[in-house]
């Protein structure tokens, strides 16, 4: 086994979890089989409860593991299912120590961070390093190890400390250091500054890892004469100094990468059976990544949620609605709108953030209302709904925007103006929505409906059906506390809202559409957390191609995708 660990400096947030997943693809398209781990220094035990605007959204896993989102990050650019054990944490590592001191495990002996917890650590790595992941269920060869947050923190000195001894004992061919590092640019001077990084590399030798590879982070494209000084200054070779720029597409960043002679210098540092050259896959990487900045036509969604000032709270929906957009040769505009600001409310306080709002809503050729928690923001969702539905735009509802619809319906089609979720209304008279069997209502964490469950399709005459291939069922990802009601399903059905997929057992329902609409599709599932860039998630590509006019003539197709390039800038 291999490992490669990637730690971050300066500043959090500089793209660790992106340059993870291009490293992890290069090699994969070498023939390697490759596997990633994060690790977040929080004493969360997963991110489950996390507000989206703490770390970005909360990722699930098939096994229901509430996770990360570069975990999201890994499985798109990779293409391979992880599991929670892949997301480990300060909350998971002391758990796992303090439940073996309690067992009685430690004989009797202090337990201490050196060296209990430090090798808790390596031995969870090392285990969940040998997990297959891939379809074909071999074990991996490789191991990507992204350390979360910034060299110098306090909180992920223990991590720091374990990967210094795991480094002896994984021996040197065996294990590799990645440091990615910002290179700021002042305005006032224009000019790149090296000393960030140095002070960085600095801090990471005195804590015992020398990085093998310096990638540094920057606005714009960096100078040769600065890669030299963070050669000379930082004691590596120039190779070894790698630039990532900002780029239009993080497509690009497998293709940069690869571009500075990445693949030999792994070949050589950790004694790789691998060609110098990458094969059909990074090919493929480099055609999309050209592909996408060529578009000329444009698709606007307005996706109409409450976590709007942070794009990462939707990054997988983001990521489904590109996939979608890219794979119909469109470039895809998406407009985030505040459901507050669609409110009444927000009308009398702020009458101008009120109809810029609903200026965006009405341009747009297709909307998206995302899952979400609370009842701030319903109303102004709700009201977005209803525009859909009423004027005949494309719509998806995805969980909490799936059961609003059914409000929705109920109080202006079924005229139940008090119909309402009991998340929001314990107390209505019309619970279209009520919480779950399952859900235990004491503890927070780890207690909704999660995880890869099966749906199963009802009727032949569903267009999710034919976007899905004409699948019998489907196996998509939950995460929801909350479900419609299924004893009132046949009011809805007899006004032609028709709940097409339900659970195996017939009880839960799972997905809605709306006769005589060009597309009002609500699902109770997250299919953006399957979506891959070269295998769109099908309730989204269906959102971007009735949105574009073409749902009908893909369906007549036999849902085969135009391979027209009338689209492309030459």
């Amino acid at each position: 086994m291999k490992y490669i660990l990637v730690t971050g400096g300066v500043i959090s947030g500089i793209g660790k979890g992106i340059i993870a997943s291009s490293i992890g693809t290069i090699l994969k398209s070498c023939g390697l089989r490759v596997t990633a781990i994060k690790i977040d220094p929080y004493i969360n035990i997963d991110a489950g409860t996390f507000s989206p605007y703490e770390h970005g959204e909360v990722f699930v896993l098939n096994d229901g593991g509430e996770v990360d989102l570069d975990l999201g990050n890994y499985e798109r650019f990779l293409d391979i299912n992880l599991y929670k054990d892949n997301n480990i944490t300060t909350g998971k590592i002391y758990q796992h120590v303090i439940n073996k001191e309690r067992h009685g495990d430690y004989l009797g002996k202090t337990v201490q961070v050196v060296p209990h917890i430090t090798d808790a650590v390596q031995e969870w790595v090392m285990n969940q390093a040998k997990v297959p992941v891939d379809d074909d269920r071999r074990e991996p060869q490789i191991c990507v190890i992204e350390l979360g947050g910034t060299i110098g923190d306090i909180e992920g000195m223990p991590f720091v400390e374990a990967f210094r001894q795991f480094q002896f004992k994984a021996k040197r061919e065996n294990f590799c250091n990645i440091h990615v590092s910002l290179v700021p640019q002042p305005n006032a001077t224009g000019e790149q500054k090296t000393k960030p990084t140095q002070n960085s590399v600095r801090a990471l030798r005195g804590l015992g890892l020398s990085p093998d590879l310096i990638v540094c982070r920057s606005a714009k494209p960096i100078e040769m004469a600065v890669k030299e000084k963070i050669s000379m200054f930082c004691h590596v070779e120039p190779e070894q100094v790698i630039f990532i720029h900002d780029v239009s597409s993080t497509y690009r960043v497998p293709i940069l990468l690869e571009e500075q002679g990445i693949i030999k210098y792994f070949k050589q540092r950790l004694n790789l059976p691998i060609d110098d050259q990458p094969s059909d896959l990074l090919m493929r990487w480099k055609k999309m990544a050209d592909r996408y900045e060529r578009l000329l036509k444009v698709c606007s969604i307005a996706l109409v949620g409450k976590y709007t000032k942070l794009s990462d709270c939707y990054a997988s929906v983001f990521k489904a609605l590109e996939h979608s957009a890219l794979a119909i040769n469109h470039k895809l505009d998406l407009m985030y709108i505040d459901s507050t600001e669609l409110e009444r409310s927000t009308e009398v306080e702020n009458s101008v953030k009120y109809h810029q709002a609903w200026q965006k809503l009405c341009k747009a050729d297709g909307i998206l209302v995302p899952g979400g928690f609370g009842i701030r923001g319903t109303e102004g969702k709700l009201q977005a709904i209803s525009w859909a539905r009423t004027k005949k735009k494309p719509f998806l509802g995805v969980c909490l925007g799936m059961q609003l619809a059914v409000v929705e319906f109920a109080r202006n089609c079924l005229n139940w103006k008090d119909a309402n979720s009991t998340e929001f209304d314990p107390d209505t008279k019309n619970p279209v929505v009520i919480d779950m069997p399952e859900h235990n209502p004491g503890d927070m964490g780890g207690t909704m409906r999660l995880g890869k469950r099966r749906t199963v399709f009802k009727t032949q005459n569903s267009v999710l059906r034919k976007l899905y291939g004409d699948e019998m069922f489907v196996e998509e990802r939950h995460r929801h506390r909350y479900e419609v009601n299924p004893e009132l399903t046949h009011c809805f059905e007899e006004k032609g809202l028709k709940f097409v997929g339900h659970d195996t057992e017939g009880n839960r329902m799972e997905i809605i559409e709306l006769e005589n609409h060009p597309y009002f599709v609500g699902v109770q599932f997250h299919p953006e957390f399957s979506s891959r860039p070269m295998k769109p998630s099908p309730p989204y590509l269906g959102l971007l191609l009735a949105a574009t006019g073409t749902l009908n003539a893909y369906l007549q197709r036999g849902c085969k995708l135009s391979p027209s390039k009338k689209n492309e800038k030459h």
